[in-house]
């Protein structure tokens, strides 16, 4: 919903196809090939992460802080997007990259991936004026092979060594 809200040139039809194209792989086909993941591997609660749930929590303070702090330094090329949304992006670039580097179960990393696209995206859609749709619908299309590629990799990783724990893969160093 993000283009809608943006641009307040109207609903034209790259706005409407870039806006139906994100709902429809981020809202509705990443999330059913995630949780089919999930359905098929014995995924259970991370119980011991990199970094602590309570650290990983007060990580977001000074995200937070520095997003703010690079958002105000920032100016966005849309005049009517609210300062906020960039703060936000860079907030999410943040915590997705995050989420990448302290997670041991593959699964919260491909879930990382999408929160730092997200967070990509937004910014793109702040910052920059006049986008072709080829070049968004391009994001699109790697970030929906990113993921599928992410899920059969997760496949054979839970088939071969039963667990997604990342920890396992370092049976394979020789």
């Amino acid at each position: 919903m993000v283009p809608i809200i943006m641009h307040g040139d109207g609903l034209t039809t790259r706005v409407t196809l870039l806006s139906l194209g994100n709902i429809l792989l981020k809202g509705i086909i990443f999330p059913w090939l995630l949780l089919r993941l999930r359905a098929h591997a014995p995924y259970h609660r991370e119980v011991e992460p990199f970094i602590g749930f309570t650290t990983s929590t007060l990580f977001g303070i000074p995200a937070l802080a520095l997003s703010v702090w690079l958002g105000l330094r920032m100016t966005p090329a849309l005049k009517q997007a609210p300062s906020v949304m960039l703060d936000l992006s860079i907030f999410l670039i943040f915590v997705g990259l995050f989420l990448i580097v302290s997670r041991r179960k593959a699964l919260m990393q491909v879930i990382g991936y999408l929160v730092v696209e997200n967070g990509i995206f937004v910014f793109g859609v702040i910052t920059v004026i006049g986008t072709p749709l080829l070049v968004e619908l391009g994001v699109l299309l790697d970030a929906f092979v990113a993921i599928f590629v992410m899920g059969i990799a997760l496949y054979h990783i839970n088939r071969e060594f039963g667990s997604m724990d990342v920890d396992q893969l370092s049976a394979l160093r020789g």
